[in-house]
């Protein structure tokens, strides 16, 4: 079975506009696999009841089976398992529907029970769900704005602590509701695999069984093997389902006991001190914005925050995208804390340049310091666009070119730098993170040469070939031809993007390289992946272009030092390779591909061909001719032959020693002192001598 699509149940406490987007899209999914499951129970239950019509209800049921596969289900694809089983099951019962005949209590057992199960225990249970996920939500959020309500003043201890307590059962029902109506949406994409199957597979053991009149119909070995397969099939999504069942309990009781801290807004006294992290360079969350209405009345929304590219964004429940609120390169910018409205852990950002302020309001101390410490130390870092001096530009520009995406993440083609995720933490310990380069951008696309239509088999000729992706610019040639390699073979890759690294090699930096750029894909919305066919060699790695075989990019194999395969997904791979600046220095950058299929071979393909080339230059060092030389030294022998002909030609024909027939040069007769004299002439060439003694001079010019 292909992997099930999941919600995470992490995720469920933050409720972010994200986590809600996703959950739209499994509640749609559950409504129209409810409708669908109720058709289907419909045509069931007329094969049961209309004895005298069956031959016509068994079309039906064949027809709404094949109308699984045109339900656009968003989380099922559309060359799924179970759409081609279904397929099947429908032409088997094409075949048996001249010669039906029903026994009800058959049908009652085999068929009619496992749907009128899934309906009512599984598909009312989540729209049971779903009605107390809307009150525990709504009840959360009114608990919530009833305490950030609560005045700075400490006159009425006791109405604050029964606020904080009424807040902390509020959002711990939200929480558990929430947990078990995800779990319940993740089941139920296990057990459509098993209940839309078992009603169909025993309403064909019922015909198989009751109905004489169907032998030639039914009893098929191939009915046969295909029931016992899907028999297997549906035992095997029984245990799998039972296994995430178990897996989905101990991972909400973990859940719970880990969020527990996380339930109070305001610690209360007995909870151990945790300070804010004060040297954030990211953060996101929720906060109140207090806006202005109608220019007189004031209100409190509960917005969702975050920092991106230098940027202060917001983004609402309702919205698919983030917006700007406040530029923080711009000069001046600062956050602080503040007072408005008598209302606790409030802050303000004020940007002078715009004279624009946003006051914004936290749950918590921990939680409005640690805002301003973020805010304020991307200000101090100088901003993330201006801040830094821009750099000169290059003569030559890089093939891989920087694919941006927008600040809001809706429309990947606007120009907006994408940068890795990073957070300075304040501990000195080495994290994964310290491997990357701050503020890098991802490379999410691959162009191939505009300006040239070169094939891969045409001659190399040129400069020489290009190192990286980075310093040269398409318009140079490569000069090494891998036509007559000793070790090539080809893959499919998609290109998902590249970015600079601190270090040339480490497994745990390729896969903390895969996990930056597949977030940041997923973050700006970032779907487009440039295919590619890629040649490995034992001389280098080249991208194609499929479209007209074109080369995209070459690597030199000694500038490839490391490469991996995802621990998690074997079609992901990576390798890093070695970078040289026009100033001498080296930097790293880390290449992230998808294969069709397992990546493995690739990095094998990769190991054989570094291999030869290794063995190769051990040869050359130790002065063993390699294999290749050969055919130069027999140039060498072929030019050095043609010069010698051309300079006797030179000379008075009278002067040399010829056969009689004019065509060869006499070299080995040791009584022709002429011969001798002039091979004691320092001026005069010697030929090339044959096997048999003389100088093959016109064979040797049919062969040049």
């Amino acid at each position: 079975m292909p992997d099930i699509e999941k919600l995470h149940l992490e995720e469920a406490l933050e409720d972010s506009p994200q986590t809600r987007s996703l959950l739209s899209v499994f509640e749609k999914d559950a409504l129209i696999l409810k409708k669908y499951t109720s058709n289907l129970h419909s045509c069931c239950q007329r094969v049961m009841s209309a004895q005298n019509e069956l031959c016509a209800a068994t079309q039906a049921l064949a027809q709404q089976l094949r109308t699984y596969e045109v339900q656009k289900f968003p989380l099922e694809s559309e060359n799924s398992i179970l759409t081609t089983t279904l397929n099947q099951f429908a032409s088997y019962l094409d075949d048996i529907s001249s010669v039906q005949q029903v026994l009800a209590s058959q049908f009652s057992e085999t068929m009619m029970y496992p749907l009128s199960k899934f309906l009512q225990a599984d598909m009312d249970e989540i729209s049971t769900m779903f009605e107390m996920f809307q009150i525990a939500s709504h009840e959360h959020e009114q608990a919530l704005t009833k305490y950030m309500k609560l005045p700075s003043k400490k006159d009425n201890e006791k109405a604050r602590v029964e606020v904080n307590e009424e807040l902390y059962a509020m959002r711990k029902k939200f929480h558990q509701t929430s947990l078990h109506y995800y779990s319940s949406l993740n089941a139920v994409q296990y057990k459509r695999r098993c209940f839309l199957l078992e009603p169909i597979m025993g309403y064909l053991h019922a015909q198989r069984s009751f109905f004489q009149m169907g032998q030639d119909a039914v009893c098929k070995p191939e009915i046969e093997n295909f029931l016992t397969n899907i028999a297997s099939s549906v035992q095997s999504v029984h245990q799998e389902l039972s296994t995430e069942t178990q897996k989905t309990v101990e991972l909400i009781d973990t859940i719970e006991k880990q969020s527990a801290h996380l339930y109070n807004a305001e610690p209360p006294i007995d909870m151990p001190f945790i300070p804010p992290n004060t040297a954030l360079t990211q953060k996101a969350g929720y906060l109140f914005q207090r806006i202005k209405q109608a220019l007189i009345t004031t209100k409190w929304d509960r917005v969702y925050f975050f920092t991106q590219g230098g940027n202060l964004m917001s983004q609402a429940k309702e919205e698919f995208a983030g917006s700007l609120v406040i530029d923080l390169n711009e000069e001046g910018v600062i956050a602080e804390p503040a007072t408005a409205d008598d209302r606790r852990f409030v802050f303000q950002v004020v940007s002078p340049g715009n004279k624009k302020a946003v006051i914004l309001q936290a749950e918590n101390y921990r939680e409005r310091d640690e805002w301003i410490a973020t805010i304020n130390n991307i200000v101090k870092d100088s901003g993330y666009v201006r801040g830094k001096a821009t750099p000169k530009k290059k003569e030559q520009q890089p093939v891989l070119t920087k694919t941006q995406s927008q600040d809001s993440a809706s429309a990947p083609e606007k120009s907006s730098p994408v940068r890795a995720n990073h957070s300075q933490s304040s501990t000195p310990a080495a994290t994964p993170t310290d491997n990357f380069v701050i503020d890098t951008p991802i490379q999410f696309d691959l162009v191939s040469p505009s300006d040239e239509n070169r094939q891969v088999t045409s001659p190399q000729t040129g400069p020489p070939k290009r190192i990286n992706p980075f310093d040269q610019s398409s318009v140079d040639l490569l000069d090494s031809p891998v036509d007559n390699a000793a070790f090539s073979q080809s893959f499919t890759v998609r290109f998902l993007g590249s970015m600079e690294v601190k270090s040339d090699r480490g497994e745990q930096l390729v896969h903390g390289t895969m996990r930056q750029i597949l977030a940041a894909r997923a973050i700006h919305n970032v779907f487009k992946m440039t295919e590619s066919r890629l040649l490995v060699t034992n001389e280098c790695m080249r991208l194609i272009d499929p479209s007209n075989n074109t080369i995209r990019v070459e690597f030199a194999l000694p500038d490839i030092s490391f490469w991996s395969v995802h621990q998690d997904n074997p079609r992901l791979f990576g390798f890093i390779t070695r970078n040289r600046s026009e100033g001498g220095g080296v930097t790293f950058a880390c290449h992230v591909f998808e294969s069709n299929n397992s990546a493995e071979e690739i990095c094998q393909a990769i190991s054989t061909a570094t291999k030869i080339a290794f063995q190769a230059i051990m040869e050359k060092r130790s002065g063993k001719k390699p294999s290749v030389s050969k055919e130069v030294d027999k140039e060498k022998e072929k030019r050095l032959l043609l010069e010698n002909i051309q300079r006797m030609d030179n000379l008075d024909s009278t002067q040399l020693p010829l056969s009689p027939d004019g065509k060869f040069l006499i070299l080995s007769s040791p009584d022709q002192s002429e011969v001798s004299q002039m091979s004691s002439d320092p001026n005069l060439p010697v030929a090339q001598s044959c096997g048999d003694g003389t100088a093959d001079v016109e064979g040797a010019e049919s062969e040049a």
